[in-house]
C-alpha cells in the first residue's frame, strides 16, 4: 500500500478498546462477541500507533517517534506501518481521514 507521510487515520466508532499491560485489545461492537476472529490484540508498537490516531497524528510523526525509540530504518518502518494500517483498514477498524476531518 503506497502511503503518504501526511496521511492520517481515524478509528471506527463501533469499537471497544482496552489497554492491558503492553497490549491493546480491540473488539468491534457489531461482531458477535463469541467470534474470536473479531478480537484484535496489538503489541506495544501497534498500541502506540493506535493511540496516535486519537491525536490525529500524521504518519510522518509516528515514523519519526518510532525511529527515535527503536533501531529501525525509515524505509523498513514505512513498509511495516503501511502493512499494519492496511490490515486495520481491511478489518474495518480504521479509515483514512479526509482533508480537515478530525
Amino acid at each position: 500500500m503506497a502511503m503518504t507521510l501526511s496521511r492520517r487515520f481515524i478509528k471506527a466508532e463501533d469499537l471497544v478498546t482496552r489497554r492491558v499491560a503492553a497490549e491493546t485489545i480491540i473488539v468491534p461492537i457489531k461482531a458477535h462477541v463469541a467470534e474470536l476472529d473479531s478480537i484484535y490484540c496489538l503489541n506495544d508498537i501497534g498500541s502506540f500507533i493506535w493511540e496516535q490516531m486519537d491525536r490525529h497524528t500524521q504518519i510522518s510523526a509516528i515514523v519519526d517517534a518510532i525511529c527515535t525509540e527503536y533501531d529501525v530504518t525509515q524505509e523498513d518502518l514505512m513498509n511495516d506501518i503501511a502493512a499494519f494500517l492496511g490490515s486495520l483498514e481491511a478489518a474495518g477498524l480504521i479509515r483514512a481521514s479526509t482533508d480537515g476531518e478530525t
